[in-house]
Formats: C-alpha cells, sequence, structure tokens
C-alpha cells in the first residue's frame, strides 16, 4: 500500500498543478490515475509499502519493468508516454522538496510512437459542411444554430466546449472574443463577419431567451447545447457529402488552423489563435502541409517512387 506521507505529497503536488501551472480538472485527473497506477504497481513490484525512502531509491531496472508490465497488459505507447510525463513531473516536483536524487526516473526513455498528424478538411469541403449541416434539422431555428457553432469552430478556430460556452455576456459578438481555453489559459480570437452573421441569425430565430449567464446554444428543451448534438448533425452531413470520419467538429478546428497557415499565417499567430501552450503543438500543422505537398508531388510524378 502507498504510505500515508506519500498520499499527501500526491494530494500536494496535484494541488501544485491546479493552483500554479492551471491544469484542467480532466488533467488533474489524468494526471492521479498514472501516478497512482505507478506507485501501485512499485509497491508491489518492491514487496514493501511505499513511502518516500524507498520511492527515492526507485531504479531505472524498476522503471523499465514498470513500463513493460503496462505494455504487457495493453497500454499504447501515446498512452505509456503521457502516464511516464506524469511520473516524471512528479518525481522532479518530489525531489526538489525531499532533497532526493531523481535522475533513475528523470532519465527513463519515453516509448517511440507516430504522433497522428491534424486531419483537416480542404476548403470546399468545409464550406460544403456548413451548407450540408443547414439541411439536417426540421426546425429552421435549430438548423440555424448548428450552422452558427460550426461556423465558430471554422471561422474562429475554437475548440467546440469553447464555443458551446459562450453565454448571453458575449452577444452580441465583438471583433474580438476573450476565450478562456484548456488549463484557463485565455486567449483573443478575432471573430470574422460570417461568424457574427450566423450567430445572430441564430439568435434571431431562437425560441428562448438569451440570458446573461446562461450559454446561448440551446437544446431543444431550452438546456444546454451539448457536443454530442453537434457531432450527430456531423456525421450525418459528411455521410451525404463522401467525407471521411474524421470530418469532425475538431476538424474545422484544424481547418481553420491549417487554411490560415496555406494563406501564409505565421505559427507563431497561429499559435496564440489556437490557444496552444506550446509551439511544438501547432507545428504539427506544418507536417501536415508537408504532407499534402508529397502528395501532390507523387500523384504529379509517379515515376519518382519507382
Amino acid at each position: 500500500m502507498i504510505s500515508p506521507a506519500m498520499s499527501s505529497c500526491l494530494g500536494d503536488w496535484l494541488d501544485h498543478q491546479r493552483a500554479l501551472k492551471g491544469a484542467a480538472a480532466n488533467t488533474i485527473s489524468a494526471y492521479r490515475t498514472d501516478v497512482l497506477g505507478f506507485l501501485h504497481f512499485m509497491t508491489q513490484h518492491t514487496g514493501d509499502s511505499l513511502g518516500l525512502g524507498p520511492i527515492s531509491r526507485v531504479a531505472i531496472t524498476d522503471m523499465r519493468s514498470w513500463m513493460a508490465h503496462e505494455r504487457g497488459r495493453g497500454v499504447a505507447a501515446r498512452s505509456l508516454a503521457r502516464s511516464l510525463s506524469a511520473v516524471k513531473s512528479f518525481y522532479s516536483w518530489l525531489a526538489e522538496r525531499e532533497g532526493f536524487e531523481p535522475t533513475a526516473v528523470l532519465s527513463t526513455r519515453s516509448p517511440k510512437f507516430h504522433k497522428k498528424l491534424p486531419r483537416p478538411l480542404a476548403v470546399d469541403a468545409a464550406r460544403a459542411m456548413i451548407d450540408m449541416v443547414e439541411v439536417q434539422a426540421r426546425e429552421p431555428w435549430v438548423a440555424a444554430r448548428d450552422v452558427a457553432v460550426i461556423t465558430l469552430l471554422y471561422g474562429c478556430g475554437l475548440r467546440i466546449s469553447e464555443a458551446l460556452g459562450l453565454t448571453g455576456r458575449d452577444v452580441p459578438l465583438p471583433a474580438t472574443l476573450r476565450i478562456i481555453g484548456k488549463g484557463g489559459k485565455e486567449r483573443l480570437v478575432p471573430v470574422i463577419p460570417a461568424a457574427r452573421a450566423a450567430v445572430t441569425a441564430y439568435l434571431r430565430d431562437c425560441p428562448y431567451d438569451t440570458e446573461p449567464n446562461q450559454p446561448i446554444f440551446r437544446g431543444l428543451r431550452g438546456g444546454p447545447l451539448y457536443p454530442r448534438a453537434i457531432q450527430s448533425v456531423m456525421a450525418a452531413s459528411r455521410m451525404q457529402l463522401g467525407l471521411p470520419a474524421t470530418a469532425t467538429p475538431h476538424a474545422m478546428r484544424h481547418s481553420f488552423a491549417t487554411h490560415l497557415l496555406n494563406a501564409g499565417g505565421d505559427l507563431r499567430s497561429i499559435q496564440e489563435l489556437l490557444g496552444h501552450a506550446s509551439l511544438s503543438t501547432t507545428q504539427a500543422y506544418t507536417a501536415v502541409d508537408t504532407a499534402r505537398l508529397m502528395e501532390v508531388y507523387d500523384s504529379a510524378h509517379p515515376s519518382a517512387n519507382r
């Protein structure tokens, strides 16, 4: 079992991540699960209650045993890399606090995996998606609602949770929206005229009052609109358009970033618009652009691969 002192340390570290690092609730939950899983394994692996003394003596061989155990029970390389990152962060914090050497843990190599590239839609496909969504609903105000949400995703690069989190205080939409994104990070997002017009049209048709503290996007019965409704209408639309399963609400945000990059936007500005904490996250879009360029080259010069 994990000692009370170790449990207390884990709680303090999570509080640190929440308060000083601005980690979101889902991130905190994932950190807790990852580190607890590691600590429980080490307890069984060493056959002893895991306190501050034993944890400071974890060796590289112990780390390899844990990683082999995780892979053996079917944990994917990407998920294991995330767990290792959480464990390293916890160890780094704990070692500084308790004064022990964490090199064995921090030097453990992360498993290799292929990063999934964003799957944006082509410009004409993104526009076709918005047009097709409009004809899915029987109620005109619901059609206007769905168009407004997806236009915000594509035209402003919002996450679906950010779009659905807009309240009566945000309307009429200003030229620039102040968005609180993941981890409580704040960013300013320009609102294109098409997005303002789409939201205005929806509010005009919506049968429910717009209240300052309530979300502007409503479900059929007047409650908050949930992501599933937008996911469903996009699923129906992509089938009719013959688009792949990757044509999701989040793909509209990817499309926003990719199309900006193709139009000459610089990575740093796109990073700020998307609210990415790290530029390396935004750089995935350059890989998308390069991959598309190579596809075009290969189709035009098939003999180059022979």
